[in-house]
């Protein structure tokens, strides 16, 4: 499941945009403009952007090329109403992989974003290893030499999250809210449930711990 940003000013564009890749399957994080946007780079792992260029506080070149400048190779996408060929030629000069002008054919926005994701090999990052216990995000399997496990989907997804950032402290709330979905009915007590499986599920896997901080939330902890 991968994780686009989507960075735009207009409320109604946004919220279709949204919609639109939600259902395509794809986790969404959305900003207004780029301070905002920046933000959310710095605290969740992003597979790409789709950035409109005109946005208060700091617009699309100058987050693009903050990005690059800081060795940020994340894809982005413009989009944006400017059709003049400068426009486009400057948001190729700071840094941006493809652009798309408005009004947008939502079904050739996701074309474009499935073929920046490919092209940036994005697919095959999608391991993790810690010792000898290897996670494959698209297959949902844990293997540990012999064993091979594969994981419920929510399972699988919040221990990935977790072994990805090690002793990083996430609460309930954002764990909902990235894994279930802002709109699910689900409470937080079911990260407590999730948590207590995978638990006894990796209990004899001496390679890591899901370590509950009080009144927090729940990091992972790397022991190798």
């Amino acid at each position: 499941m991968f994780h686009v940003l989507v960075a735009e000013d207009n409320p109604n564009a946004r919220k279709l945009m949204e919609a639109v890749l939600r259902r395509d399957g794809y986790v969404v994080f959305s900003a207004a403009d780029g301070v905002e946007a920046l933000r959310i780079m710095d605290e969740q792992h992003i597979d790409l952007v789709v950035l409109d260029i005109m946005m208060p506080r700091m617009d699309g070149y100058a987050f693009t090329q903050e990005l690059r400048e800081n060795g940020v190779n994340t894809p982005i996408l413009m989009v944006t109403a400017k059709q003049l060929p400068a426009e486009k030629h400057k948001g190729f000069l700071v840094g941006t992989d493809d652009y798309m002008t408005k009004p947008v054919d939502m079904e050739e926005m996701l074309l474009r974003i499935r073929a920046l994701l490919r092209r940036a090999q994005i697919v095959s990052a999608h391991r993790l290893q810690i010792g000898d216990v290897v996670l494959e995000y698209d297959s949902l399997t844990v293997t540990r030499g012999a064993e091979r496990q594969t994981l419920p989907q929510k399972e699988f997804y919040l221990l990935y999250k977790l072994l990805s950032y090690p002793d990083k402290i996430f609460t309930r709330i954002q764990l909902m809210d990235e894994i279930w979905g802002m709109e699910s009915e689900s409470t937080d007590t079911t990260v407590n449930v999730h948590i207590n499986r995978l638990r006894r599920r990796f209990e004899s896997y001496p390679e890591f711990d899901l370590v509950a901080v009080r009144g927090l939330g729940y990091k992972a902890v790397k022991n190798v």
